[in-house]
């Protein structure tokens, strides 16, 4: 078994999930819980990298959920891929105190770029893919968005594509 294997993480934001910013939605719960047993397997299957882009939302959660894991397995690393210096800058106060507190706690921060441009979100996303052997993914099944185009990008390069339909949890 490989050990240097990597597992990077998309997903939508809040207004796209059922159960909106309410985590403490039996939904929202139940998503946790399913990310904690898919974070279980992977781990069991070699992966102990993971990437996330640290977008409100599913990106959080399983910051989180890599996290908690990272308590019960040392060697578990968190790198943060952050699109560009600033992103939480005009979110609630809230969500901009979460996201520094995740941060904090992550192994390794990487800026894509330096400052906000249309593209720096897929540029991030191609980080996150060009990265990893496998994706995981938060994801309704709607064509669109920088998910669905995230998702392509990973099965254009042959990665493992494990989906969590949040509609079905």
């Amino acid at each position: 078994m490989r050990q240097d294997l990597t597992c990077c993480f998309t997903g939508h934001r809040p207004n796209r999930l059922p159960w909106r910013g309410n985590e403490w939605d039996e939904r929202c719960l139940r998503c946790k819980a399913r990310l904690d047993a898919l974070l279980e397997q992977a781990y069991a299957d070699g992966y102990r990298h993971f990437i996330c882009g640290m977008a409100q939302g599913a990106d959080l959660l399983f910051c989180e959920a890599v996290l908690r894991m990272k308590q019960r397995h040392a060697e578990v690393r968190m790198e943060a891929a952050i699109p560009f210096d600033g992103q939480a800058d005009r979110w609630s106060v809230a969500q901009q105190e979460r996201y520094r507190r995740l941060l904090a706690q992550c192994d390794l921060e990487t800026y894509v770029q330096h400052d906000y441009t249309p593209n720096c979100m897929m540029r991030r996303n191609y980080y996150l893919v060009e990265r990893s052997q496998r994706i995981l993914a938060l994801y309704d099944g709607t064509p669109s968005g920088g998910t669905y185009k995230t998702l392509l990008r990973g099965i254009q390069r042959g990665l493992e594509v494990i989906q969590l339909d949040p509609m079905d949890i």
